[in-house]
């Protein structure tokens, strides 16, 4: 079984770490209703995309 051979030092740790963060999603709003929606999505209040009506939203 491998065992490591050294301590591996909070700044190595750290380094490794650095990548592993949330972000915060990327949002726009909708230019039919005004919702914040994420880029290249159906809106899911008024059911648009890209000025065409895709889904059917009941009210």
């Amino acid at each position: 079984m491998a065992v490591p051979q050294r301590k591996v030092t909070r700044s190595r740790k750290a380094k490794r770490n650095s990548h592993a963060h949330l972000i915060a999603p990327t949002l726009v709003s909708c230019k039919r209703c005004g919702k914040q929606i994420m880029p290249h999505r159906v809106c899911n209040s008024c059911g648009y995309y890209k000025g065409k009506k895709i889904l059917q939203i009941e009210a």
